[in-house]
Parts: structure tokens; sequence; C-alpha cells
């Protein structure tokens, strides 16, 4: 039986991902989670920052950590310098201070290529679930399960989907640069 809902489910959960990972990118504002993404080795396993501290943004061009376990604070601080954040930690005790620079308009410019980067990397995932759905209706039709009229109507039902998923990943970028460009 062939559902349509489950794959609209899928290409939902797509988005979402590619929302997560656009939230990581760092614009010119302060944002927590951008430190989303960066992953610090302690206790024996790799654990999120927001797991070992609190972080808070007190101000448009900075990010507070503030680290619960002292022992933590210089294992946060190398994760910090290891991602491709550009980020220089300011450590004062248990207190790790992340500056938010300016973005240099090639910095910018290299952030925009990497919003198209994943946005089509996203479209991609989303036509690969059409893909997927188009060939479950095929074999769902060779085995006469379903009449040639209704794999035709669910075969459009599964364009439209993909094209209003492609259009919100299409629109999510545009803001994102823009959001980039603006000083």
């Amino acid at each position: 039986m062939f559902v349509t809902e489950n794959y609209k489910q899928k290409m939902s959960k797509t988005i979402e991902v590619f929302n997560k990972e656009l939230s990581s990118l760092r614009t010119g504002r302060a944002n927590a989670s951008m430190l989303d993404l960066v992953k610090v080795d302690v206790y024996g396993q790799k654990m999120p920052i927001n797991q070992l501290g609190t972080i808070t943004t007190p101000e448009p061009r900075m990010i507070n950590i503030q680290v619960w376990d002292l022992n933590n604070v210089n294992l946060i601080d190398s994760s910090i310098k290891k991602s491709e954040l550009g980020l220089n930690p300011q450590i004062d005790g248990q207190l790790i201070r992340l500056p938010i620079p300016d973005l240099s308009e090639e910095r910018r410019n290299e952030m925009k290529k990497i919003v198209k980067t994943m946005g089509e990397k996203c479209k991609v995932s989303i036509r690969n679930i059409r893909r997927e759905a188009n060939d479950s209706l095929k074999s769902i039709l060779k085995n006469k399960e379903i009449s040639e009229d209704d794999e035709k109507k669910k075969e459009k039902e599964i364009q439209s989907l993909t094209d209003e998923h492609i259009k919100l990943i299409d629109d999510k970028v545009f803001s994102k640069e823009k959001e980039i460009m603006t000083i």
C-alpha cells in the first residue's frame, strides 16, 4: 500500500535538518545555536556544548558559556578552536567568552556559497525521496495493486510535494543569504 503521508514526513524531516544546519551558520550576530554542531570529547564520548554548560548571548556580538565542570573548560576551548566557526574563545575561570567578529566581505561570500551548497544537498535529498516514492509506485503498479490512473495521480501528488519543499528550501536559502549580506 502506498501512503503519500510517509514521504511528506520524510521531506519535512529533511527540511528540519536543513534548518538546524542553517541556524548553526555564523552570521554577523551572536546566536547560541551556532555552537550546536560543535562536539566536545568528554567522559569518553562526544557531547554538545549545551550539555556541558549554560550558553547565553548577553550582547549581539558575544556568546558566553558558563561551564559547569572546571575540568571541561580547556576541552570546550579546543573544540571551538578546531571547529570551522572561526571564533577565538577567551577563558575567564569557568566562563568562556566568544566575541563574534564582523564578517569580512570575502567571508560573507564564502558563507553564501556554503548556504547554497547546503540548500543543494537538501534539494537532492528531497528529490531522492521523490524517486523512492515513484519507484515504490511503479512496483505497486507492476504487482497490479494500483491502477495506472491512480499511479499517475499519486505521482502528481508526490511531484507537487517535492515542488513545495524545494520552494521552501529556496526561500530559506534566499533569506539566509540576505541575513549574511546585511552589515
